[in-house]
């Protein structure tokens, strides 16, 4: 009788596989085709938190150029070597191919994956438009005329490089378009943002507040524009408290950690301790943000290894076991930064509220506070000397407090220098060129697109370090 069942069940199997649909079998589930848009967007802003966070000497040696750190035994990067480990390559590829092209196909599946909820998708493809355009701004003022219209073309082998200045207008107008179709009566990517968690009103106030950073990077340059961006940014709404920081929170367990714990302990490598430059200054301050910087060096002071020159671990101070914890979070954009800012635009005349003096109090005491200092602190701290404002020496005032509040954030601290030309820096020992004022192209760009290279190189007034770009005047 089992039999008898059995056989049965034959025909009706056989007519189950006949209605399958046999081209299923040729998909391997382990390679897909499409991604979830969201999973590229956390990828690519993941990505970018890295590139800007990370120590790693292949990629980000800005703390090393703005004398933060001070390498111990391997000093080529102190010294600004950026041939041997082809920095300007790690930077370039990181942002293009990891961060900018996610972000690109990102937007074209948004519209396909989105289609039931209309405010979504528009505030899904215009933050998606927002971090793109903050990946871009990194790219443009490190190296000046870039890829930009024909990039990431598959059909262009050998894009031509977009005029730098071209460029940062054209970012302009893409955030101006991109904030304008945010609408905080909807939803976003919830889980899938890092930095604020879908918020879309957040959203907003970080795109005002980087316009504001990208009007005041030109100020310089172009006076009227950075105007019109500055006060119109302001107007919109910009960071009010250290609540608006952007901020990746990085994981506890691997593959999710901060970079910092990745070089520093989980490779087991001590390759770096503080620089005398900073530490010198901001005890001679009485900087109370000393402490969270540094810990203590082996007598028990606080003491840095000299810019350039091989330093003993042992024997100096070393970045603060804080900025070591796997999971400490990466700060993006501040809202002390953009107290800075409205300071600095209140000494150049621009129409924004307050007075330069009540901008630098805030922005000098928010750094505080967000490195766990206190507000009497913040206070005592402003009455100093060395500290207390002063209109007749805005820039040397906001840029050395600004140099002191961006610490850990190199990449930013070496934007800022080079605008507003404090603290000013000795190069380091033995170094090879003077501080970098940009970085050179990549060497695959000079060998496989050679032509567009050349002639990038002669827009911008020569292939070096030390060519200023369009916005760095002074």
């Amino acid at each position: 009788m089992k039999k008898i069942i059995g056989l049965a069940l034959v025909p009706l199997l056989m007519l189950s596989a006949c209605k399958r649909d046999i081209t299923s079998i040729n998909v391997n589930p382990k390679r897909p085709t499409s991604a979830p848009a969201g999973a590229l967007f956390t990828s690519a802003q993941r990505n970018m938190a890295n590139v800007l966070t990370s120590t790693n000497v292949n990629t980000n040696i800005f703390r090393l150029v703005v004398q933060y750190w001070q390498e111990t035994t391997y000093t080529d990067e102190s010294r600004y070597d950026i041939t041997t480990r082809q920095q300007p390559a790690g930077l370039w590829n990181t942002i293009y191919r990891d961060v900018i092209r996610d972000l690109r196909e990102a937007k074209k599946l948004i519209p396909e994956q989105v289609t039931t909820d209309a405010e979504m998708r528009d505030n899904q493809l215009a933050i998606t438009e927002i971090q793109e355009i903050f990946a871009w701004y990194y790219l443009v003022t490190t190296f000046g005329d870039a890829p930009y219209t024909e990039a990431l073309n598959i059909e262009v082998q050998q894009p031509v490089y977009d005029k730098q200045q071209a460029i940062y207008n054209d970012l302009l107008t893409r955030l101006d378009a991109a904030i304008a179709k945010l609408k905080t009566s909807g939803e976003s990517f919830e889980t899938g943002d890092i930095l604020y968690g879908g918020d879309v009103a957040a959203w907003k106030k970080f795109a005002n507040s980087f316009k504001l950073k990208m009007g005041m990077t030109i100020a310089d340059a172009d006076a009227a524009k950075a105007k019109a961006t500055v006060e119109s940014a302001v107007a919109a709404g910009v960071f009010t408290s250290n609540a608006d920081n952007a901020v990746f929170q990085y994981l506890a367990a691997p593959p999710h950690t901060n970079p910092v714990w990745v070089d520093l302990v989980q490779s087991g490598r001590k390759d770096f301790v503080a620089a005398s430059t900073i530490v010198n200054r901001v005890q001679a301050l009485n900087d109370p943000r000393l402490e969270a910087f540094f810990t203590t060096d082996a007598s028990g002071g606080y003491s840095g290894g000299q810019p350039g020159a091989s330093s003993n671990y042992a024997t100096f101070s070393k970045p603060d076991e804080a900025l070591q914890d796997p999971d400490a979070p990466a700060t993006l954009l501040s809202y002390a930064e953009v107290e800075f800012f409205l300071a600095e635009a209140k000494e150049r005349g621009f129409n924004v509220p307050g007075t330069a003096a009540e901008h630098y109090a805030k922005a000098v005491t928010a750094s505080i506070q967000e490195w766990g200092g206190t507000t009497a602190e913040a206070t005592a701290y402003l009455l100093q000397p060395g500290v207390v404002y002063s209109s007749a020496n805005w820039k040397q005032r906001i840029g050395e407090q600004k140099w002191i509040a961006l610490y850990n954030r190199g990449w930013d601290a070496w934007i800022e220098w080079r605008r507003l030309d404090y603290p000013q820096l000795t190069k380091a020992t033995g170094a090879v060129s003077e501080i970098p004022l940009r970085f050179t192209y990549p060497i695959p760009e000079q060998n496989l697109n050679t032509a567009n290279f050349e002639a990038a190189s002669a827009s911008i007034g020569g292939n070096e370090v030390t060519t200023k770009l369009f916005w760095d005047k002074f």
